[in-house]
């Protein structure tokens, strides 16, 4: 079959590279001037089955309303005239509900660890290099009452076969000695030994590259403008070339991965899409003093953040605002992130020379990825990965890859269609 892959993020990189492998015609779509260069192109760098869990659980709505009125909350709901947000935010407060955090924990987890899997044999077949490290993620707290209350989280990892060990202050210090200066601060952690880190967007864009070599076809500066459907299949996409002049791209399945912007694509069309923007930030800073800066990757629980070694820069990621489809920098939110780090790594990093960035995270109320097929016969969808779209990206591609192609997929997980 020829299929179309609107997007070349990881999520449509690796959807076209298996498809690729199942012996599809493939031609990908984006209107960036390359893959990668949106939401995929400074995330936090980590492969994190260990935190492949929703936002949404039963003490987030509390939690939530004491961020409302801080300017630099870990994750700031400003509402705008936008009924996907509402609809959005109704569907997030039932996510919220007991019943709800297993199931999503556990559909997480398991596209995860396939996620993980399918990455590292593609790593080995493929040799890519990444600059990816195999030394963990730890997870840091300083408050106590949040050590307790995410350890019901890590519980049921640990139930789905997900090693997330608790570590105490010592053990901490030894996993990662660039945090003994903060040790005083901190009062316990947990810590996966399996998880990973790389750069999203080497391997994203080295991906893309050897999909070209094996024949997809990748068409850039090039706009979707509707998908055009008729007799219950989608008959055409209508795009917008670099010319700016219009045409249409016909093909036996399309695949829509456009990310956040997914649902403004296919709700024409009546399909459902409950996706939304999380604009996420980044800073990307050199290191001064290598014996001084972690080499594990880190989440401060208490902040939101992470921070992953990635060659000789340390990126640091987190935040969250529900806000729209700005990605525009809030500079408080900048200079709250570089104050975090100065605190813990003051004589690691170069200050100086920061590089910051946004993101618009496609997230779903529940964090639970839409992948599979829709009500319309050859379209389907694969979004919605939220915070974990690296760490979901290349199993996600797979197992839609083999649905397309009529197979079951491996991991056990709620696909649509």
């Amino acid at each position: 079959m020829k299929i179309a892959v609107l997007g070349s993020g990881i999520i449509g990189t690796a959807t076209a590279w298996w498809l690729l492998q199942a012996g599809h015609e493939v031609v990908v779509i984006d209107r960036a001037s390359g893959p990668a260069q949106e939401t995929s192109r400074a995330n936090g760098c980590q492969i994190s089955v260990s935190y492949s869990e929703p936002w949404a659980n039963p003490q987030a709505p509390l939690q939530l309303l004491r961020w409302l009125f801080q300017k630099n909350a870990p994750l700031s709901f400003r509402p705008q005239l936008d009924w996907r947000q509402w609809v959005w935010s109704m569907a997030f407060l039932r996510e919220c509900l007991p019943g709800r955090l297993a199931p999503n924990i556990q559909a997480m987890v398991r596209l995860s660890e396939y996620s993980r899997r399918t990455l590292q044999a593609m790593r080995a077949d493929l040799g890519i290099d990444y600059n990816h490290l195999e030394r963990g993620i730890l997870n840091f707290y300083r408050d106590q009452g949040e050590f307790e209350a995410s350890q019901k989280a890590a519980g049921l990892m640990r139930d789905f076969g997900v090693d997330r060990r608790i570590v105490s202050t010592d053990e901490i210090v030894q996993i990662e000695p660039a945090l003994a200066p903060a040790r005083d601060r901190i009062l316990g952690g947990d810590y996966t030994a399996e998880d990973e880190t790389g750069d999203i967007y080497l391997f994203t864009t080295a991906l893309a590259e050897r999909a070209r070599r094996a024949g997809a076809e990748f068409r850039f500066s090039t706009q979707v403008s509707r998908l055009l459907a008729e007799g219950g299949r989608i008959q055409g996409a209508e795009l917008v070339n670099p010319e700016g002049l219009y045409e249409t791209l016909v093909a036996d399945a399309y695949v829509a991965a456009l990310g956040s912007f997914t649902p403004q694509l296919v709700a024409p069309l009546g399909i459902p899409c409950n996706v939304y923007p999380a604009k996420g930030y980044s800073a990307t800073f050199n290191i001064l003093d290598d014996a001084a800066a972690p080499t594990v990757s880190l989440t401060d629980s208490a902040h939101k953040v992470v921070y992953t070694r990635i060659g000789k820069q340390i990126r640091m990621a987190g935040t969250a605002e529900l806000s729209g489809y700005s990605r525009a920098l809030n500079t408080i939110r900048c200079d709250n992130m570089a104050s975090l780090a100065r605190d813990l790594f003051p004589s690691a990093l170069d200050f100086d020379t920061v590089q910051f960035w946004s993101g618009l995270r496609p997230t779903t109320p529940s964090n639970v990825p839409l992948i599979g097929k829709t009500r319309i016969s050859n379209l389907y969808l694969n979004t919605g990965h939220g915070t974990l779209g690296w760490t979901m990206g290349v199993g996600s591609g797979r197992a839609l890859a083999d649905l397309i192609s009529g197979k079951q997929p491996e991991p056990e997980f709620p696909f649509l269609g």
